[in-house]
């Protein structure tokens, strides 16, 4: 009768099945507040750019501003689109800023699940002064 009330192991078991779920559950949302964060910080930049954009900034400050505001980000994997160029900005248009950064997930078994990289866009209308 002892053998069969011995439950010693069966937690164990029971947590061994579980730990997976429970890390791929952690790793999960650091990875989504990772990501967020990325998102966040290129809406923000892309805000800056285009306010620095209407008051008169050149293409070149621009993009400048936005690379040196987001030290978190790869440059390699941002790209800035500016719309209109310098050259056909004039007062009452609306000047557009759109950044594209490329992110790489980091844990491994979630980027096997969603990819290896997800684009994150931000964009910023707004009237030239």
């Amino acid at each position: 009768m002892n053998i069969i009330k011995n439950e010693k192991g069966q937690s164990l078991v029971e947590f061994a099945i579980i730990l997976p779920i429970l890390l791929l559950l952690l790793f999960g949302i650091a990875e989504f507040g990772i990501m967020l964060n990325s998102y966040l910080t290129i809406q923000n930049v892309a805000r800056e750019g285009s306010r620095l954009g209407i008051v008169g900034g050149s293409d070149v400050e621009i993009i400048s501003l936005i690379r040196d505001t987001s030290p978190n980000l790869t440059d390699t994997d941002m790209k800035i689109i500016l719309t209109p160029v310098e050259a056909y900005r004039k007062s009452g248009d609306t000047l557009t800023v759109t950044v594209t950064y490329n992110y790489h997930m980091n844990v491994p078994i979630i980027s096997s699940l969603l990819g290896n990289v997800i684009v994150l866009t931000a964009q910023t209308s707004m009237r030239i002064e």
